[in-house]
């Protein structure tokens, strides 16, 4: 069971009441922890730290996003969407994590592609500074006190100076909106599946080389191999992650086969993969 953190922002990165027009006490208690036991036991708890179970209601893959329903009355109250493409370099926000103790006060340094190496493509991820800590599902939150985006990642920027610092990347809340309610309805999004092939990717030496492979994944089933660098797709040439994604994407739903061009031990050597729903990977809990 989930406990109150015993963990403190420092007070000067903390954010204060007078610096916002909203009831930032009142929002704050909007955010919730999650602690997990896949694919068993979720409990969520209030900054007060009062803990109450949870079951999972929906997930989508290509968001990120999650819904989780409480079994319980939480007693904390709903905090508002905002919009995420309103947020300008510059605009103040709070990366909550809980209470007042637990929220940075930031501002939005940034907003651009983002791409992951577990197949995930961010058309405009929100960059922040500074960072949280403990960023994982920290609500993003707008100067008028709506909920602007999702704490994703943690990561280094090397600045202008060429010192580094750490900042956040937030998930945009734009993009739950279109498919809100058909998980709220269907435990997922109305659009078809994406063809998922399994392959973990780096990009070194503006080239795209397999690092891991989901274990009996696509790709790993159609004899791909790590070290294997991404050559084409199709025919097509790849010119960065965020490009190889999208032709994969692009070459039907889930289930499609598609033939992958790739260097290996100094030659070319085409895979056939067959793609699959992700989802259809994913641990189920049992039912109640």
């Amino acid at each position: 069971m989930a406990k109150k953190p015993e963990w403190e922002i420092p007070v000067l990165a903390q954010p204060k009441p007078e610096a916002f027009e909203f009831d930032l006490d009142r929002a704050l208690q909007s955010v919730v922890a999650l602690q997990a036991n896949i694919p068993e036991t979720i409990w969520l708890t209030t900054a007060d730290g009062a803990a109450t179970p949870g079951h999972v209601l929906a997930y989508d893959q290509e968001t990120g996003f999650g819904l989780v329903q409480a079994l319980g009355r939480l007693n904390v109250p709903a905090i508002a969407l905002g919009r995420s493409s309103e947020l300008r370099r510059g605009d103040p926000v709070i990366l909550a994590g809980g209470g007042r103790r637990q929220s940075v006060s930031a501002s939005v340094i940034g907003k651009q592609e983002f791409a992951g190496n577990w197949e995930y493509l961010l058309d405009e991820a929100i960059f922040t500074a500074p960072a949280h800590p403990f960023w994982g599902g920290t609500g993003l939150i707008g100067r008028d006190g709506t909920l602007r985006g999702i704490g994703s990642l943690h990561v280094q920027q090397v600045t202008e100076a060429g010192t580094p610092r750490d900042i956040n990347m937030s998930v945009p809340i734009d993009i739950l909106t279109p498919i809100l309610g058909d998980m709220l309805a269907n435990g997922r999004s109305g659009k078809p599946p994406r063809p998922w092939v399994g392959m973990y990717l780096a990009e070194a030496e503006n080239k795209i080389v397999v690092a891991r492979l989901a274990d009996k994944g696509p790709a790993a089933r159609a004899g791909m191999k790590t070290g294997d660098v991404i050559w084409a797709v199709r025919d097509e040439s790849i010119a960065g992650l965020s490009d190889f994604y999208r032709k994969i994407w692009s070459s039907g739903t889930a289930g499609c086969e598609i033939p992958i061009e790739v260097l290996r031990d100094g030659r070319t050597v085409w895979v056939r993969v067959k793609s699959a729903d992700r989802n259809s990977f994913l641990k189920k809990p049992r039912l109640q």
